[in-house]
């Protein structure tokens, strides 16, 4: 938007998915002025779609997560987005990396009976790390990591079983033909939306909050706040008084590393399904490995997965690395000809993203009530939203977008009380 309101009832900080349900939620309410501030020049914070080679890439969410019981794909269908309902069969990426049907059996019970430990773990009072529940030089536990840092963006040592076992999934997942970013920006579309509006600094001293933005100030009687964790604990965005609690609950929040590369794919692999979802492991036995979906959706692309430490060290190679790395992995799997046949297209770097620092929130050993103390209004005017406030579908688009509407309630309901 090019008119910049100095004053308004809400002030939406974050145009990600919690943002763009606040603001959603305010403009449904009526009566009420809002407006959203966006760091980035594009709404969506970290789901975005690209295109290269005219196929859209999804550089962060991508899988419409718990799709039966999940917001967002009622509302992608109501908007016309195509879903691509085949479940993704990731089950079977080892038969489909060259083990026997034996090994992916042991496989299959062995990460059962993972997730077992953790939920008996989590039931103990102490908290502990993930790693713990680990077998003593298992013949999986690498593997069990490399999982970790793809579904958790982060390495198991790293990760409370308390808040882990928390996390809820239906196992039915769906993705955006167009892509979830797509669909996040057409969500957008229509909402009082400041680009370019990074705020540094809201100062809830007096009567009204004010909020100083690369843009200009601006009053505000309600705030929603749903910035990354990172953003708050490095205090990026401050605040006046101090909010201890806060940064103490988002320092306990870190966000994780998971980063993706696309890779243009022009060959075949003749004896897999070419018409998509054809997922593969470079190595079982290190956690330093790549995930790969070959042709989604049934396009000419290889997609690329890697998460935690890994990732962040591939990051700070840049690209060519990314390529090199899971080249070599791909040609040990199906050949030295396909090296022949990638092209780099696009990659992720969220750690180097000054506005997200990561991709999303793991809970720390000890810290898994961070999350509701993070989501907890201060003096009944500042909100908080965001993956990292949810408290079963953290790390999740639609998680997000629940915890920003819920934000925008409470916003609304606190300006009744306010008039009555």
């Amino acid at each position: 938007m090019t008119n910049f309101p100095c004053e308004v009832d809400v002030a939406v900080i974050g145009a990600g998915s919690a943002g763009i349900a606040a603001g959603r939620r305010l403009a449904a309410a009526g009566g009420v002025s809002a407006l959203v501030l966006e760091a980035r020049e594009r709404a969506g914070g970290r789901t975005w779609t690209v295109e290269k080679n005219g196929l859209p890439c999804d550089l962060g969410g991508e899988w419409l997560h718990s799709a039966d019981r999940n917001v967002l794909a009622p509302l992608a269908e109501e908007l016309g987005f195509a879903l691509y309902h085949r479940r993704p069969d990731w089950t079977t990426r080892l038969r489909n990396s060259g083990a026997s049907l034996d090994e992916e059996q042991d496989w299959v019970a062995a990460r059962e009976a993972h997730y077992w430990a953790i939920h008996r773990a989590a039931r103990q009072p102490q908290d502990r790390p993930a790693a713990s529940v680990l077998t003593p030089g298992g013949r999986w536990n690498a593997l069990f990591d490399a999982t970790s840092t793809w579904a958790n963006a982060v390495e198991l040592e790293k990760l409370s079983v308390k808040d882990n076992d928390r996390y809820e999934d239906t196992g039915v997942n769906w993705r955006v033909q167009r892509g979830y970013g797509t669909l996040l920006a057409t969500l957008a579309k229509r909402l009082p939306i400041a680009f370019g509006a990074a705020v540094s600094r809201i100062d809830h001293r007096g009567r009204d909050i004010v909020l100083d933005t690369a843009r200009g100030r601006v009053r505000a009687a309600r705030a929603v706040v749903t910035v990354p964790t990172a953003i708050l604990a490095g205090e990026d965005l401050t605040f006046d008084p101090v909010l201890p609690r806060k940064r103490a609950a988002a320092t306990g929040l870190p966000l994780g590393l998971a980063d993706k590369l696309f890779l243009g794919f022009d060959g075949a692999m003749a004896d897999l399904d070419e018409t998509g979802d054809v997922f593969l492991v470079g190595s079982t036995a290190r956690r330093e490995t790549m995930s790969y979906q070959v042709r989604p959706f049934g396009r000419p692309v290889i997609q690329c997965f890697f998460g935690g430490d890994f990732a962040a060290g591939l990051e700070r190679e840049g690209i060519a690395a990314m390529a090199a790395f899971a080249a070599d992995e791909l040609a040990a799997l199906r050949g030295n000809d396909i090296r022949k046949q990638l092209t780099p297209l696009a990659a992720s770097s969220w750690r180097a993203d000054e506005f997200a620092r990561g991709s999303y929130s793991y809970a720390k050993p000890g810290h898994a009530a961070a999350r509701a103390a993070l989501a907890a209004p201060v003096d009944g005017r500042i909100f908080f939203a965001g993956e990292a406030t949810s408290p079963n579908f953290f790390s999740t688009v639609h998680g997000a977008y629940e915890t920003g509407a819920r934000a925008a309630q409470e916003a609304l309901s606190s300006l009744k009380e306010k008039a009555a």
